[in-house]
């Protein structure tokens, strides 16, 4: 780039001369005066070196800002694909050097992007398997200390078999989330199932800790939901519980005329105050916890077509809530809101 744009302007100044040189003889051709001619040919002769020099000075003067724009970008093209996701952030002042510019920061944004959203599906899905890990070690814990007892044995693999059996279906739906898929649509589902295997899986973790778990309300409620997913929110719930809560807690099934509602409350102190409005926020944790969960939990009820809302802080009351089915008949309505 250099080269040619130094050729260029030694061209122009050449014509430039060439011009001068022209006008000049015309003018000596219309005259005899010696003098006169050895004085036009000095003024000739150093207007050409002056026009040559000056026409050199632009074009390394240009040539060099050129070269070291494009030297510039070279260096953040080789940061970029070291790894380094910061952008150029500068201009040149030059339209097509500009372009080159805007179109590496527009690519640094797009990776930037991408990789943040391996991170988080990294950590959400760490967080997903954890709860039903959990529930199923605790299960084979069982087994093991009760090997003496088929009863028992047959009872807690049962259990165990179930446990396996959600674990698979949660890591279908992440793998679901990777390739954007709309697998495990939601379809019409009772809810009694959901809750009944959700106090089976963790009755004995709140039994270990000498707290108790029950399930109350009313039965037969009905949803368009994935069995999956649901069962995914009520165990974090539950877990949070456990972690964070105290006394007995208690998942209450109501419905209204448009919703089915599932709420899970504890005994517990409940949440701090500066926490209430930030709950359902990622990374936010009032005990050392991950801060993920309940984040995780509200953009799984969300994808199912519900809403997943704090009822009251203090005792910690969570609700889980699904539009009720079309055509089911209530005759008394339960509704249960804040304090």
């Amino acid at each position: 780039m250099q080269r040619r744009l130094l050729t260029a302007m030694l061209a122009v100044a050449a014509v430039a001369v060439l011009a001068l040189a022209l006008g000049v003889e015309i003018g000596l051709v219309a005259t005899t005066d010696t003098a006169a001619v050895r004085l036009s040919v000095a003024r000739l002769a150093l207007l050409a070196a002056g026009s040559l020099a000056l026409a050199t000075a632009l074009a390394l003067a240009q040539a060099r800002r050129l070269t070291r724009a494009v030297r510039d970008l070279a260096k953040e093209a080789d940061r970029i694909g070291s790894g380094d996701t910061r952008p150029v952030g500068r201009r040149y002042g030059i339209g097509e050097l500009d372009r080159v510019a805007e179109g590496l920061d527009n690519a640094v944004q797009r990776v930037t992007d991408l990789i943040s959203a391996e991170q988080d599906f990294a950590v959400d899905a760490s967080h997903q398997l954890r709860t039903p890990l959990t529930a199923l070690s605790m299960r084979l814990e069982e087994m093991v200390a009760a090997a003496g007892d088929a009863g028992v044995v047959r009872e807690e693999g049962a259990a165990a078999l179930a446990q396996t059996d959600r674990l698979a279906q949660v890591v279908g739906q992440l793998l679901g989330r990777a390739r954007r898929s709309s697998s495990g649509a939601p379809g019409l589902s009772g809810i009694d199932d959901i809750i009944a295997q959700q106090v089976l899986e963790w009755e004995p973790a709140f039994t270990a800790v000498g707290r108790k778990l029950e399930a109350v309300g009313e039965s037969g409620l009905r949803a368009y939901i994935s069995t999956g997913g649901v069962s995914q929110v009520i165990a974090t719930l539950l877990d949070n519980a456990l972690t964070h809560g105290g006394g007995t807690v208690t998942v209450r099934t109501s419905q209204t005329p448009r919703s089915v509602v599932i709420e899970v409350k504890d005994e517990g102190k409940g949440i701090p105050a500066g926490l209430v409005h930030r709950i359902f926020e990622r990374s936010v944790s009032g005990a050392g916890g991950t801060g993920l969960g309940l984040a995780l939990a509200k953009s799984v009820t969300a994808s199912e077509g519900g809403q997943l809302v704090l009822v009251r802080p203090r005792p910690a009351t969570f609700a889980v809530i699904f539009p009720q089915p079309a055509g089911d008949e209530i005759e008394e309505p339960v509704v249960a809101g804040p304090a």
